[in-house]
């Protein structure tokens, strides 16, 4: 995995905090079926260098505290892209190990 530059670090930090009020709303919005997927292309996606498949195996979507997706799920939704799923062996930048 490539280290982050300042610039970088502080673009997902912004992207974070700004943000933020979506991560009470995608659980909300999610209950009622199915989302579509992240595209790895979108520009949020990418602006997080967002991948479907994680390049480290303990560093997932899946024990992100971040995604709120059951656990045996292969897609799930997530704080930070909200109204989409994300793939739970995926990870992008804002990544950060489930609590507890």
């Amino acid at each position: 995995m490539k280290k982050l530059n300042r610039r970088q670090f502080l673009g997902s930090t912004a992207a974070l905090v700004v943000l933020t009020p979506s991560i009470f709303v995608a659980g909300r919005s999610s209950a009622g079926g199915h989302l579509p997927k992240v595209d790895p292309n979108d520009p949020q996606a990418k602006a997080l260098s967002y991948v479907r498949e994680s390049p480290k195996a303990d560093n997932i979507c899946a024990n992100c505290q971040l995604y709120t997706g059951s656990a045996d799920a292969s897609w799930g939704p997530c704080a930070i892209f909200p109204n989409k799923e994300v793939a739970a062996g995926g990870w992008c930048s804002a990544w950060v190990k489930k609590a507890g």
